[in-house]
């Protein structure tokens, strides 16, 4: 067999990683996985580059399919995911349980890190713009170019971290608090896609409805996230 190449956003890295590997040992297919924020790889892959199989918002995979580098029909959803909020392990854990108790912590946190082209960071740059506390947030803040917020935390440059939970939860010494409160939470669907220059069609499309299937909910719970709606 041809090793399969697979392109995910990171928000999904935990639970592909494991997937991926049981895919492997079960099947002998070998799998080459790179995770990288969905702006990122939606740019790569227009730019041309090569791949069998994209796991990227749904938003990004429809785009794509309309843009003729997916072939149509092939989109599937994997998995769901929601934006939480973490701490460094040990630090205390502000109430976020309401929006007013969200926005009083965002404003009393030295520093809040957050991403600039992850889809949670695009919605949190809109959010505190709609809360009314961008200036001030982003006076401290610690915007992230690319990878994981919660690095951050470990590190010392901030006390809170935005991301989606798996995100959060792939950083070892850190503590999520908990979701966004439900009023000005969004509930991202991450779906994979087969890319239409694939050489390999029917090993890729094998694959996608292993990620698909309901052998998959155990890992997607493990890393934060949830298995899409029927």
């Amino acid at each position: 067999m041809n090793r399969l190449r697979l392109l995910s956003t990171l928000a999904v890295m935990g639970a592909m990683r494991d997937l991926a590997a049981t895919y492997e040992t079960d099947t002998g297919q070998a799998i080459e996985a790179d995770f990288s924020p969905s702006a990122a790889l939606l740019q790569r892959l227009r730019d041309g580059e090569a791949a069998d199989i994209a796991i990227l918002t749904a938003q990004g995979i429809d785009d794509l399919t309309r843009e003729g580098l997916i072939r149509p029909g092939s989109r599937t959803d994997v998995a769901l995911s929601h934006i939480a909020v973490a701490v460094k392990a040990g630090a205390p854990k502000p109430d976020i349980g309401s929006v007013a108790a969200f926005r009083s912590a965002l404003l009393g946190a030295r520093a809040v890190a957050y991403s600039r082209i992850g889809a949670s960071g695009i919605y949190f740059a809109a959010l505190i713009r709609q809360l009314g506390i961008e200036d001030a947030v982003n006076a401290r803040a610690v915007v992230v170019p690319s990878g994981f917020t919660a690095e951050r935390l470990v590190s010392g440059e901030a006390d809170l971290a935005v991301q989606q939970v798996s995100e959060l939860m792939v950083v070892p010494g850190i503590e999520v608090v908990g979701p966004l409160p439900p009023e000005v939470q969004t509930v991202a669907t991450f779906s994979a896609g087969l890319l239409a220059t694939s050489a390999q069609p029917e090993d890729a499309a094998a694959l996608l409805r292993f990620l698909a299937s309901p052998s998959a909910a155990a890992a997607l719970r493990r890393s934060g996230l949830r298995p899409p709606v029927p």
